[in-house]
């Protein structure tokens, strides 16, 4: 029925952020620092190749102009607020413009670079200025001589070929857009269930960093669901001044409701329960049960969730150990038992289940440690009236150990965090406060394979 109202109602009627990520600049020292190699190969790849276009404009034998080197020496980035980014890139480049000589050239490129959101609603790096640069620097032949400049060939012309550099520069941007059309991914959850981060506009830029805010969306058996409307409407969190890590992650309060709404739409949390009572022994306490059943069978609790949990986050602002707490409270239902099963008793259950926050890679786990509070009710019997304090002796002490195991069985695998490929989380911490989780952490680039 779920599903099929899910059909019925628009999936997500307003849009607003309930979850996010910033990268401060430190982080963006770190791109800047692992993007060496990569840009280093793109540009010997293409500035080496004889069949592109000459780098130097008015050459009159561009062939003799031949490049053997290239080695970048410095790249760095670096926040331009309210607007994106600026790229600083120094390459030497290694030229042979006559035999036996062999010149230094210092290439230096200036790219601002600005962040759009496409039509398929990815996040895309786009240059909007490029400004190269040349300098000569020494050659071989002039150590030789000991004077400078003077070997100086018209072979060589310093005016450079803008359009052939800043073309480099957009190909530079290739890689970093495909890892963030990695963002928008659909992550699985269960087989059944599925989550994605959605951009809901360009990021923000300023001295402290760049933000994005994200909206989550799931799916269950495909379809895209409606998901509980926020009380509090979320803003991402101002970034810290002075953050020591490359990247703050920030979910609301809401996500996490969302996240189990989700999962218990896809049925993850109806679990069946075996217990260690028998009809006969259950008989001992529930004297009509020995009419409704002749021999000695096993009782198994079947517990199917009547309504959507609510995650209240719980200080402290900082647990030990990379893990913090949160509670889930749900009402449920623990009919004994149903389907092919015959049910002679019906219990309503209101539990507070505390829960564990911890980070591993791109993954949050989240793990039900204990049930805090928990109240057995009777909602239908076959038996007669069963008093409460029955009810928790017979079946309370089964429910408080077997649901937080149960739980953990769904949830072991964690839920993706938003992430782009290629990097992982490491040194993280998890942060409560009173309405949003933050998780500071630093990027580590991945070997790429293959």
């Amino acid at each position: 029925l779920s599903i099929l109202l899910s059909l019925l109602v628009p999936a997500q009627t307003t849009r607003s952020p309930d979850c996010g990520g910033i990268l401060t600049p430190s982080g963006l020292s770190y791109i800047a620092e692992v993007s060496k190699l990569q840009t280093e190969s793109v540009l010997r790849q293409d500035l080496m190749a004889p069949t592109v276009p000459d780098l130097f404009l008015g050459s009159p034998k561009p062939s003799r102009n031949q490049i053997n080197s290239v080695k970048v020496a410095e790249l760095s980035l670096s926040l331009i607020p309210d607007t994106g980014l600026r790229l600083s890139i120094d390459v030497d480049l290694g030229i042979t413009p006559a035999p036996s000589t062999t010149k230094v050239m210092r290439l230096s490129i200036l790219a601002d670079i600005h962040v759009e959101m496409n039509p398929e609603g990815n996040l895309e790096l786009v240059t909007s200025a490029c400004k190269p640069t040349l300098e000569e620097m020494q050659s071989t032949e002039e150590l030789e001589r000991s004077t400078p400049h003077e070997s100086s060939s018209s072979d060589v012309d310093k005016q450079i070929n803008v359009d052939k550099i800043c073309l480099e520069v957009s190909k530079l941007l290739l890689l970093p857009n495909e890892h963030l059309m990695s963002l928008t991914a659909q992550f699985p959850i269960m087989p059944s269930c599925q989550v994605q981060y959605l951009p809901l506009a360009a990021p923000v830029f300023s001295k402290q960093g760049i933000t994005v805010s994200l909206q989550t969306t799931f799916q269950v058996a495909g379809v895209a669901i409606p998901l509980p409307v926020s009380p509090v409407p979320f803003s991402m969190p101002e970034p810290a001044s002075s953050s020591p890590s490359h990247f703050t992650l920030a979910f609301s309060e809401h996500f996490y409701t969302s996240l189990f709404f989700a999962l218990e739409m896809a049925g993850a949390f109806n679990m069946t329960i075996p217990s260690p009572l028998t009809t006969a022994t259950a008989a001992q306490k529930l004297t009509q049960m020995g009419s409704l059943f002749q021999e000695d069978l096993p009782v198994i609790l079947q517990a199917v969730f009547r309504s959507s949990p609510r995650v209240v986050l719980v200080l402290p602002l900082l647990a030990p150990r990379g893990t913090a707490p949160a509670r889930a409270v749900t009402p449920a239902s623990c009919p004994l038992p149903r389907g092919p099963f015959q049910s002679f008793l019906s219990v309503n259950v209101d539990m507070s289940a505390g829960l564990l926050l911890s980070v591993a890679d791109t993954r949050m786990t989240i793990s039900a440690a204990t049930i805090e509070d928990i109240e057995l009710s009777l909602a239908a019997s076959d038996v007669g009236p069963v008093p409460a304090a029955l009810l928790e002796e017979l079946f309370l002490p089964t429910i408080r150990e077997e649901v937080p195991a149960q739980m953990n069985v769904v949830l072991s695998e964690g839920v993706f965090l938003p992430h782009v490929s290629s990097f992982t989380y490491t040194d993280v911490k998890v942060m409560i406060h009173k309405d949003y989780v933050l998780i500071p952490c630093n990027l580590e680039l991945q070997a790429r394979t293959g």
